[in-house]
């Protein structure tokens, strides 16, 4: 049988379609960005935001529409994910995403908490005593609506009770019940973030008791994942897919079985995987275009594999010492560049590659023009600093 091939080019053409990129297939609303990108890396609160401001036809009411998706509506949900990762999924999806990944990552936390919690306090704080703490902080959740962590304690004093973490150690430090709990509580999908203290951009936010949605049985559930990011970000390698979904390799297989993904073979001689109704190529050609996406964009931390979209040389500037990516500047499909906000606001931009030209320049121009026009007055400081963002933000 002939396997297809499917190089770097056609890849950028999917990714600038799929991910909605190209000015002619940008969406109306997040949701539709949401549903189009399966998850929105939500670590740094802005980038929420900033991901979909870049994929609307109209970005001008992008934080007024981001808010009533996810604080009104409720039909985005931020809620940990992937790799133990804060991500915010379309609310249809939160039942597929926790029986898929959370709940492996819930048992891992829960058992890490009791031991470190024991094992820190000298046994004086234990697992019975933890449960009593939980029945008490729900109640008072559900009885408020949403709260913070510092409301809940002075409600329930138990959550300042600290136990001593790595003890011995050179990383040892005091942890609270409260900080661990909730995090806990959160990847166990039983509470959820709520409206942030402040504006858009900030990190602290609101609990609340998360919404039910019904119990999948795992494996039905990493297949259903698997479709639709494959069907967003496919051709893709099982380094990627092992990569992007924290699953070990037998269940990424098996995923692939049950979803009849089809093999292909992609630019290096390396076998990806497509969903069996895009194999083919796509039936339009996007138009020339240019993107100004924020740091840990979905697009931009989409794959582990990315040389076809990110030159490796680019990479020292555009990527911090943990390997999150910064503010990238896109020109049809690859990165290059990089941006970032000066003091006063003004969006600055520096490419890296040179190689578009005059076109490539007035495109991402307008690009910065465009995300000045509904950003300005907010200024967006990422939460993990690159080489190139903090030298433009100087």
């Amino acid at each position: 049988m002939h396997t297809r091939h499917i190089g770097n080019e056609e890849r950028r053409v999917r990714l600038a379609l799929a991910h909605r990129l190209a000015p002619s297939a940008r969406a109306d609303q997040p949701e539709g960005v949401a549903r189009s990108l399966v998850a929105l890396h939500g670590t740094d609160p802005a980038t929420v935001y900033l991901a979909v401001g870049a994929r609307l036809a109209d970005p001008a009411g992008t934080v007024g529409a981001v808010e009533r998706a996810l604080y009104e509506d409720r039909t985005l949900v931020r809620m940990h994910g992937m790799r133990h990762t804060v991500f915010v999924f379309p609310a249809e999806l939160t039942a597929t995403v926790h029986a898929s990944t959370g709940l492996t990552v819930a048992a891992r936390a829960r058992a890490g908490l009791h031991k470190d919690m024991v094992s820190g306090s000298d046994g004086r704080l234990t697992p019975e005593w933890l449960a009593r703490v939980e029945e008490a902080v729900l109640a008072a959740l559900t009885r408020r609506g949403e709260a913070t962590v510092a409301e809940l304690t002075a409600e329930e004093p138990r959550l300042r009770e600290q136990f001593t973490y790595g003890r011995g150690k050179s990383y040892e430090t005091p942890h609270t019940v409260g900080s661990r709990l909730m995090r806990v509580l959160g990847v166990e999908g039983r509470v959820v973030r709520g409206r942030p203290l402040g504006s858009w951009t900030s990190t602290r936010f609101r609990w609340a008791i998360a919404p039910p949605h019904p119990e999948l049985p795992p494996g039905k559930a990493r297949a259903e994942l698997l479709r639709r990011w494959l069907g967003a970000c496919g051709p893709a390698t099982e380094g990627d897919l092992k990569w992007w979904t924290g699953w070990k390799v037998t269940d990424v297989r098996e995923a692939l079985d049950a979803v009849g993904a089809v093999r292909v073979r992609l630019d290096g001689d390396a076998t990806g995987w497509v969903v069996a109704d895009q194999v083919e190529p796509p039936g339009v050609e996007p138009e020339p275009w240019a993107a100004l996406l924020p740091g840990l964009d979905p697009t931009a931390m989409g794959w582990q594999e990315r040389d076809w979209y990110c030159p490796p040389e680019l990479r020292p500037a555009l990527f911090d010492g943990s390997g999150n990516i910064g503010p990238t500047v896109w020109w049809n499909g690859r990165i290059v560049g990089g941006w970032g906000q000066r003091a006063d606001g003004e969006v600055v931009w520096r490419l890296l590659d040179p190689s578009g030209g005059r076109e490539a320049r007035e495109a991402v121009t307008a690009e910065a023009a465009r995300l000045s026009s509904w950003l300005a007055p907010t200024r967006v400081t990422p939460r993990f600093r690159t080489p190139l963002e903090k030298e433009l933000a100087d």
